[in-house]
């Protein structure tokens, strides 16, 4: 399926820009500073603890929400002052995807559709490229209610982008999806920032957000803490963990200890080392084998970006 990405309507762009955004539910501070920028033809990956202000923001985000403080602009327009601007460019999908049990998968489609005013012709032509995008067409005759999780998720990411929206908006897309169907969430995604949309995805799932992502940012007590560009760079300088075993686990300790290369015993007999990047990681290993120490096992225990999480939010739980 081909949608045409970059400007949105009236060729505005700009992408998502968040300034010191602030909102509290009564007494309940949910969205204390966040700042963000997620850009047009990139995948930015929003990630923190449950209850960190990601859903809150998003919310914001999507013109469903006012902010108390601070300033959002969504391809140049305010969610607040210009929401029907905002709305027509954005694609939203909340982590709770509620529809109508008693419609058709394609009647769920053609009914958004005819919401955003598309010509019926052209809904037509959406709905079917958008079933076959979310591998749905098979089940386009069965009604909404009878669908599992994960083909909820599917059919919430298809209404998403119903409008060819410009700017996407995606809370814990993958939740409830099987392995073979977050592989292809992830191509739809890379396919969508290629064609120049703004993507901005909100999973607690990082080894695939690393794998997706262009840029990550790090949130926690509904602050912005870290925002990182996931380049060739980040992979070959950030701390990562990895796991060892050999046939040799005494010698394998004292070279460790003798190259001050602190290690811990995890389940499995396995010792843990963290090594600053693939680069590094291999260079441990060559060292280890030039030693003449049999090693059966060395595989990475935590992605880059899952070790930056841990390490940015270790003191915000």
């Amino acid at each position: 399926m081909t949608m045409a990405g970059g400007p949105g309507p009236g060729g505005v762009r700009g992408g998502i820009e968040v300034s010191g955004v602030r909102r509290a539910f009564g007494d309940v501070l949910a969205v204390d500073d966040i700042s963000l920028t997620a850009r047009p033809g990139e995948v930015t990956a929003l990630i923190g603890p449950n209850g960190s202000g990601k859903t809150t923001l998003l919310l914001m985000l999507a013109s469903l929400l006012v902010p108390d403080s601070g300033t959002i602009s969504i391809d140049g327009h305010d969610p607040v002052t210009e929401p029907e601007q905002v709305r027509a460019r954005i694609g939203w999908m909340p982590d709770g995807f509620g529809t109508w049990d008693a419609l058709t998968v394609r009647e769920v489609l053609e009914t958004i559709a005819a919401a955003y005013r598309i010509p019926a012709a052209q809904a037509h032509a959406r709905v079917e490229a958008l079933l076959h995008t979310v591998h749905l067409a098979d089940l386009a005759e069965r009604r909404a209610r009878v669908l599992s999780r994960g083909q909820k998720q599917r059919l919430g990411l298809a209404r998403a982008l119903i409008n060819d929206p410009s700017v996407l908006l995606l809370d814990e897309p993958a939740s409830g999806l099987d392995p073979r169907s977050r592989i292809e969430l992830r191509d739809v995604l890379r396919s969508l920032a290629e064609q120049g949309k703004t993507v901005l995805v909100s999973s607690h799932i990082l080894t695939e957000l690393q794998e997706v992502a262009d840029r990550a940012v790090i949130v926690a007590r509904g602050r912005s803490i870290q925002s990182q560009r996931l380049d060739d760079g980040f992979a070959a300088s950030a701390l990562a963990s990895w796991r060892l075993d050999s046939l040799d686990p005494e010698r394998l300790a004292d070279f460790l200890q003798r190259i001050e290369v602190p290690a811990r015993p995890v389940p499995g007999g396995m010792l843990e080392v963290e090594a600053a990047g693939e680069e590094s990681a291999a260079q441990l290993l060559a060292d280890l084998v030039r030693e003449g120490i049999r090693v059966t096992a060395f595989t990475p225990s935590q992605g880059a970006l899952e070790s930056a999480y841990l390490a940015a939010t270790e003191d915000r739980q």
